[in-house]
């Protein structure tokens, strides 16, 4: 039977993180203060709430939104408030996603 393993920790930082973006976004855009916190959010994400099962899905995930986000912000930058809320969506996600992919690559080297 598998385990269920309690990721509040992790699942309240992905929703406060994810919130707080486009908090951040809306009003006005990203400073070094909302950066570090979105990136610590991020990382506390990367680290506790994904599982190893859940890998390669959130990396796959993770991989499209940076691209979407950056390439978006480009494009949508002249919308008020879509490109900083994209800003901010990558603060969030890529240290999320790095987190995961180094993970992932001590599971690959273990294995």
């Amino acid at each position: 039977m598998a385990k269920k393993t309690n990721n509040t920790l992790g699942s309240w930082a992905f929703l406060i993180g994810l919130v707080l973006a486009v908090v951040v976004g809306l009003l006005g855009g990203l400073n070094s203060t909302t950066s570090l916190i979105l990136v610590i959010i991020g990382l506390i994400v990367g680290l506790l709430n994904i599982a190893d099962k859940e890998t390669n899905a959130f990396l796959m995930a993770g991989a499209v939104l940076i691209i979407a986000s950056a390439f978006g912000g480009n494009v949508l930058g002249a919308v008020p408030y879509i490109g900083t809320i994209f800003d901010a969506l990558l603060v969030l996600f890529v240290p999320a996603t790095i987190v995961v992919a180094i993970k992932s690559v001590f599971i690959l080297a273990k294995n």
